[in-house]
């Protein structure tokens, strides 16, 4: 898992409207929250992903934008998207190399290619880490990480 002040690297990925941007692109909007789940359609997945779309409104009141990463392919995740009605991007990252550039890797330790591990990052506008979180077996660690992000 990257560190509080540590450089977010970059990468490239598909917008929900099919255009290539960047984290860095994205950046320049406002800060981003990056999120890594293991897999669509799964429980606790799931409950995160919902949890994230129930605190989109204030997250983007609050110039905060959503971006959840997974090892699935485009579709599986338009599929998830569109099955929980989720108002933000989520990249598909098959080869893992956004996992590995954030030390995502490895579903409950284990060592890639297993999934990803549930870590939540908060990236300022300077790209820079602000703060992280990880937590593999429930959503409460992240829903009071993205409360305290939109101050609340």
């Amino acid at each position: 898992m990257l560190s509080k002040g540590d450089h977010a690297p970059d990468f490239v990925f598909t917008d929900d409207d099919g255009r290539k941007t960047s984290l860095r692109e994205s950046l320049a909007g406002g800060p981003v929250v990056l999120y890594f789940y293991p897999a669509d359609f799964t429980p606790i997945c799931t409950r995160q992903a919902c949890m994230m779309r129930d605190m989109h409104s204030e997250l983007v009141e609050k110039g905060i934008r959503v971006l959840g990463i997974s090892p699935q392919d485009e579709e599986s995740h338009r599929k998830f998207k569109a099955a929980h009605h989720l108002p933000f991007t989520l990249v598909a990252d098959p080869k893992r190399e956004i996992v590995r550039a954030y030390k995502a890797g490895g579903l409950f330790g284990l060592p890639l290619p297993f999934g990803a591990r549930r870590i939540t990052y908060l990236i300022s506008t300077d790209g820079k880490i602000a703060d992280a979180v990880s937590g593999e077996f429930g959503t409460g660690p992240h829903e009071r990480f993205v409360r305290a992000a939109i101050g609340g």
